[in-house]
Order: structure tokens, then sequence, then C-alpha cells
């Protein structure tokens, strides 16, 4: 059998040119550099960030579908965001499908440095952008722009492939429990959930790697989270951990035997807890297709 011919992957899969910053919500906006004088950190050091990294003159799109009051939430970003000196905030505020399929909301996306995405429900976002214009051309600029996406709590939670929809805070104990779907794919192989400290999530998480060992998990604290450039180089940012679930060495698991209802097991499961400053490189694998 003739050997087979090596394929670049790395010309035919660049890494992407934009950067994405995924927070684990309640994220602090008073845009002063610190109320506590004598604070290690800046107070509002996640959304600072997010200003800093822009590029160009255009302006910041704030999306804020996955809430259930959108005006309220769009509001409070177009206030720090101008505070933080940006001179110009736009909304968009798909209501229904359509809306993301307009010439004029693709075109002030073409002009966008950054997008913002609000809390929320997550299935808001996939429902109402999964599959439009909208989403392809958000997908097309930060493959090759300078272009910064950031996502907060729910927002966060829907850049990842296998998405977070549905799961109390206490579950995940027993077999379906957790439900999954498919999010932006803004990061593939890669689980991210918020809140996750505050609200005890990682016995959530562990069912999702569970599901699929080849997935990295993200659990982001409040007021926390993470830079990601290149697709694949993580840097920590914020007040709080973030909680990174590796799966590729998990040794035995029982979720593919047990019935739903049955507590899992999952063996070997390895975690890394990093505060502001760490790094960390998700393992990416090279698709075969394009």
């Amino acid at each position: 059998m003739p050997a087979r011919k090596k394929t670049n992957f790395e010309s035919n899969c660049p890494s992407p040119r934009g950067t994405l910053i995924a927070i684990g919500g309640h994220e602090e906006k008073d845009p002063r550099p610190s109320r506590d004088p004598n604070a290690e950190y800046a107070s509002d050091s996640i959304l600072r960030r997010f200003v800093e990294e822009l590029r160009g003159h255009g302006p910041v799109v704030v999306v804020p579908i996955a809430s259930e009051e959108p005006d309220e939430a769009a509001e409070d970003y177009v206030k720090v965001f101008g505070a933080l000196g940006v001179k110009r905030v736009e909304v968009f505020n798909a209501r229904e499908r359509a809306d993301a399929e307009t010439d004029e909301n693709l075109k002030l996306l073409d002009e966008a440095a950054g997008v913002m995405f609000t809390g929320g429900d997550q299935l808001r976002l996939t429902a109402l952008l999964g599959g439009t214009a909208w989403l392809r051309r958000l997908k097309e600029r930060y493959a090759y722009d300078d272009i910064v996406i950031a996502g907060t709590s729910a927002g966060a939670t829907a850049m990842s492939t296998p998405m977070i929809y549905q799961g109390r805070d206490n579950q995940g104990m027993l077999k379906d429990e957790i439900h999954i779907t498919t999010g932006l794919q803004l990061l593939h192989d890669v689980a991210i959930d918020t809140h996750f400290v505050a609200r005890g999530r990682i016995i959530r998480m562990a069912q999702i790697i569970a599901t699929n060992p080849g997935c990295i998990g993200l659990g982001l604290e409040e007021d926390t989270g993470v830079v990601v450039t290149q697709g694949r180089e993580v840097e920590v940012i914020g007040s709080g951990v973030v909680t990174v679930v590796e799966g590729q060495d998990v040794t035995a698991t029982n979720i593919h035997l047990i019935k739903p209802g049955e507590p899992i097991t999952i063996r070997d499961l390895r975690m890394h807890i990093l505060s502001s400053g760490q790094r960390y490189t998700l393992p990416t694998q090279e698709s075969l297709h394009r």
C-alpha cells in the first residue's frame, strides 16, 4: 500500500485572525479604573480589555438577543463602552430570523471592530442566528479579520460547539439531566459554562465531557473571562478563576451504558484551576475536510 501523501493542514486550516473574549457573567461595569484603591487588579479589567483589543475605527455592535429585556441589556453596554472611550456603539437586536438576513444589519457587521453578546438565554441566540447570513458573515470576519467578539454568560456559553442549554445548577450527577445542542461554533471541541464556581457547575461539566472526552471544558467564574487568540491560545483575565476540564486521558465512563436517571461514572478526568494572567493552549485536531 503506498504511503499516504502528507497534507499541509496549516495552509488549509489557517488560524483565525479574530479574538474571542468569553466572560463568566456579572463582569464589573464601573468605567473607573478601580473603586478600591487597594485592589490588586483593575475592577473593570474585562470590559476595558475588550476595548483595548479593538482594531480600527469601526463601531462596537452590542447583540442583546439572548436577554428577555434586550433594550435594557443593550443600554448597559452602550453606556459602559461609551464611558471607556468607544466613539460609536450600535445595537443589533434581531426579533426574528429575517432580521439576520437584511443588508442593513450585514453592512453594520462588516463595519464593526467588535461585537458584544449579552447574557440571557443562549437558546435564543442559536434559534435566531443559526444558519443565517449574519452568523456566516460573523464567522468569516472572525476567520479573516482583526475583529473582537465577546460574550458574557449566555453569550459566552453560545460560542462553543457543544452548547449547554438546559440543566439546573445542582444537576449533572444523573444521565440526561444536562441537555446540549450546537452553539455558534466559534470555538470547536470546547464546551463553555459560566457562573461556574458561584453556581457549583463542575458536575454538569463532567457529564458533558463524559459524553465526548475529546472536548475541553472551560468553566468561567463570574467577573472572569478568557481571551482566545489564534483559535487556541487562552489567557485568563478578571478577578476569579477559570476551571479547565480535560477528558482526553479519561480511562472509563459508564455514560453509554446506563439508563437515563442513573448516576454517571467518569475516571481520570483532569482539571486545572487558572487565575488571571495564566495561559493555556487548547489542543486542536485538524479537520480532514474543509
